[in-house]
């Protein structure tokens, strides 16, 4: 697969993420205690980063990052970059240098690209399970902690979109915030959306209904996007139907590998699956030395 992908290192964060998860590992002082007690520091080593089961890799920079802020004199080769679909035991970095600096590296660097190969496996599980290039297959702000720019640029290594990044960057007005402003202001749907286009006339707006009726108010108001949640895939052909031409639609809530195909085939712009980033399993890769 063959994916476009962003400079996952245009966030400044992730280069602070990295540091800090090897002092996590390492303590303040950058120790390995075993390595300094049995490897001396003048020996040299070649490693490989494998594979060991099919996959779609994601962080192979994020690792190279990580040997890197250990030991700069590292030599480095890639030998598969991020998005590609590869088979089991297959090698996708060599190390080679300093023997007590690939220890130093090793689980840090492995922690973040099994993780985020995870999230690029699962998410394109999603898009082959839908079977449908006219639907983007989203991921949420359901992200571990601090791990968000990690998570979403796996996703795009496996061919999913991003939905927005945080609470800032977009507006969606969700179930809890309908209750609040209805309780407040005593008005529906309708008049919540036209109040955050009035508030941030730039963002996206995006609200989330869960029936016809809710949907029928807020289509007045005209959104950037309605979030269709929780429906049947006949509730979500009608509510496509009444959304043409005036915005887009988003199905979620409860969409599993076994139910997006259904979705897929409503009309439905986007589906959006929280399981890309919160459920991802870890794949098994390894470091080994040669």
């Amino acid at each position: 697969m063959s994916v476009e992908l962003p400079n996952i290192f245009d966030r400044k964060e992730v280069r602070e993420s990295i540091r800090l998860a090897l002092v996590e590992d390492l303590g303040d002082v950058g120790g390995d205690v075993t390595s300094e007690s049995l490897v001396p520091p003048e020996a040299r080593a070649e490693a490989h980063l494998i594979a060991r089961e099919e996959c779609v890799v994601a962080g192979v920079p994020v690792a190279m990052e990580v040997f890197l802020q250990v030991n700069p004199d590292l030599e480095i080769e890639e030998a598969v970059a991020d998005g590609a679909q590869v088979k089991a035991m297959t090698k996708v970095l060599a190390i080679k240098g300093s023997a007590r600096s690939i220890l130093m590296a090793e689980r840090t660097a492995l922690n973040f690209i099994q993780r985020m190969s995870g999230v690029a496996t699962i998410t394109s599980a999603y898009i082959k399970a839908a079977d449908n290039p006219d639907v983007d297959i989203l991921c949420t702000r359901k992200t571990t902690p601090l791990l968000r720019p990690f998570e979403k640029y796996s996703v795009r290594c496996g061919g999913g979109v991003n939905h927005r990044y945080g609470l800032f960057d977009a507006v969606l007005i969700k179930d809890n915030h309908l209750a609040s402003w209805e309780h407040t202001h005593g008005i529906g749907v309708g008049e919540a959306v036209s109040a955050a286009r009035k508030k941030y006339p730039d963002l996206k707006i995006e609200v989330e209904v869960d029936t016809i009726e809710q949907l029928k108010e807020s289509l007045d108001a005209r959104p950037d996007w309605v979030l269709l949640d929780n429906m049947p895939p006949p509730i979500l052909r009608e509510c496509v139907a009444l959304c043409k031409g005036i915005c887009k639609t988003e199905a979620s809530g409860g969409i599993n590998l076994d139910t997006v195909r259904s979705i897929a085939q409503t009309g439905v712009d986007a589906i959006s699956v929280g399981a890309l980033t919160h459920s991802a399993p870890s794949i098994d890769l390894a470091l080994d030395f040669v």
